[in-house]
């Protein structure tokens, strides 16, 4: 049986992961002097809660290979096999986690296939869904990796941050950057490239770096057909209203919203906005 794993900087609808039956690793949290494991003993709200009183930012670290055998130890039976789907090892030591647990794990009576997204949040959860109908379709496992590979390489992720404070403190993305943005008071275009973040246009408005990032989405992919999701950052009302936006200006087939991970928020920060896209296979999904 195949037997699907993601870590919780992916991002999917709850219905969906029991649909497809995807399991989940949770990320490390870092507050204070204490480590929460994302969705485990810290949602999203205590998140939050913890940033405003506190004015600190949390750091996130990936599970260890301890953390990874122990779920796929778990969740295995003799014969299955473990596809296991991770953030962009460009950013995480995630999927470098998932490696050396597969490694440690060989003579175990399973077989354990890591995969780097070179992306997150919903590539990764819409990665997990069609790997999940493939193979209840009878598909075999090279013709889901070459799928997955395939929505890696084709995949658009965009945002619009409310604020560099978040990512600059984070190191995730360049602090020249970053520290000219927010002395500008600019509102920046984070685009996901080859698997790095990226700071691309910085615009003025919040409302114009909305409207900035369809555009940008509607002239990558122009008018083909494609799965497509509204990521959030504690700002659901945002979301949605701008997940209508996107649903009318893109050949949208299967579409959500969603808020990021608390490990994905301490890096972009609150009121963040993201369009990821991804052109649809050949599948029924």
């Amino acid at each position: 049986m195949l037997r699907l794993v993601m870590d919780s900087g992916g991002d999917v609808p709850r219905e969906w992961m029991e649909t497809y039956d995807i399991h989940i690793i949770p990320i490390n949290v870092h507050m204070g002097d204490k480590v929460f494991l994302e969705d485990v003993n810290l949602s999203v709200d205590d998140f939050y809660r913890w940033v405003e009183e506190t004015g600190e930012i949390p750091k996130s670290s990936q599970p260890s290979p301890e953390q990874f055998k122990e779920i796929y130890r778990e969740i295995a039976e003799p014969g299955d096999v473990i596809l296991s789907i991770h953030l962009t090892s460009k950013l995480s030591g995630t999927y470098e986690s998932a490696v050396i647990a597969a490694r440690d794990l060989e003579d175990e009576p399973c077989e354990i296939i890591p995969f780097d997204s070179l992306s997150g949040t919903a590539i990764q959860g819409y990665m997990c869904c069609e790997a999940r109908v493939m193979d209840r379709q009878g598909a075999s496992l090279e013709e889901i990796l070459d799928r997955l590979a395939d929505i890696r390489n084709h995949c658009e992720v965009v945002f619009a941050l409310d604020s560099l404070d978040f990512a600059q403190k984070s190191g995730r993305v360049n602090r020249i950057e970053s520290l000219l943005a927010s002395l500008l008071r600019v509102k920046p275009i984070i685009h996901l490239e080859e698997g790095m973040l990226e700071i691309g246009e910085k615009v003025r408005t919040r409302v114009a770096s909305l409207e900035f990032i369809i555009a940008e989405m509607a002239r990558r992919i122009g008018d083909i057909p494609v799965h497509a999701a509204v990521m959030h950052a504690h700002d659901l009302a945002t979301a949605l209203d701008f997940g209508e936006t996107v649903k009318e200006r893109l050949n949208v087939k299967r579409f959500f919203v969603e808020e990021v991970s608390t490990g994905i928020a301490a890096n972009l920060g609150p009121g963040t906005i993201g369009i990821v896209a991804y052109p649809i296979g050949e599948g029924v999904f």
